[in-house]
């Protein structure tokens, strides 16, 4: 019997290949990195922006949640192969520096761009315009560590977050809309702007579809302008 550790460069992330072969077939980084403007000289970028996102996107699907996940990343074979270079010779993947400064690059204009694109990688699921949808609308406390920009503490889950809203599809679990902000339970007037957002996105590749919305009770509550406004002087004067 030999025991032996020259097994060479492994990857303790197998899956991502699995993914990386579903995310090819819907050209998901593709698209995305189409509707972010890329300053830098062509004949001197080393990682192209799909790639970048690739990596993002894929070290988040296999549980690597912090960007710095990808300076011990960018040399894995398995994350390499998918972003199509050689595991051993081929050269690394992008640094978290990189990976950061793409983080936030995007403008608001643009963020907007790629929130419509997945609705319309969402509607491009289906061959032909469904005859109805049903579409769930919740929010998820995501529990931040620090005092990241528009985290706020949160009475119900006890803990500072983002509350991001999520819309899915319940025939199908797929995803439809993310949308990341505050910590904060969403207004009535903040709910009705996004709905009404999504739901003229979608007309636009199903006009005929109907659309049943369904969520929990705050989220079919009125906006009533004079009791916001009242609330705010309240706290002011708490304050």
């Amino acid at each position: 019997m030999v025991a032996a550790f020259d097994g060479g460069r492994l990857t303790l992330d197998g899956g991502v290949l699995l993914l990386a072969a579903a995310e090819r077939q819907l050209g998901i980084c593709d698209r995305l990195a189409a509707l972010i403007s890329d300053p830098r000289d062509p004949s001197r970028v080393v990682h192209s922006l799909a790639d970048i996102l690739r990596a993002r996107i894929l070290a988040i699907a296999c549980g690597y949640e912090d960007a710095g996940d990808l300076d011990h990343l960018r040399r894995d074979p398995g994350f390499k192969l998918v972003c199509g270079r050689l595991p051993d010779p081929g050269r690394d993947l992008c640094s978290q520096p990189t990976m950061s400064r793409w983080e936030n690059a995007p403008s608001l204009r643009e963020v907007i761009r790629l929130t419509w694109a997945m609705v319309d990688l969402y509607c491009a699921s289906y061959p032909r315009p469904p005859a109805a949808v049903t579409l769930d609308i919740d929010d998820t406390a995501d529990v931040v560590h620090g005092r990241q920009q528009l985290s706020l503490f949160n009475a119900h889950y006890d803990e500072r977050c983002f509350l991001p809203i999520h819309v899915y599809d319940t025939a199908t679990s797929r995803p439809v809309m993310v949308l990341l902000r505050p910590g904060k339970t969403p207004s009535g007037q903040e709910i009705r702007s996004h709905l009404r957002r999504l739901v003229r996105q979608l007309r636009r590749h199903w006009p005929n579809t109907h659309i049943t919305l369904r969520g929990d009770g705050h989220y079919g509550r009125r906006y009533r302008p004079d009791l916001a406004k009242a609330q705010n002087t309240r706290r002011h004067r708490q304050g």
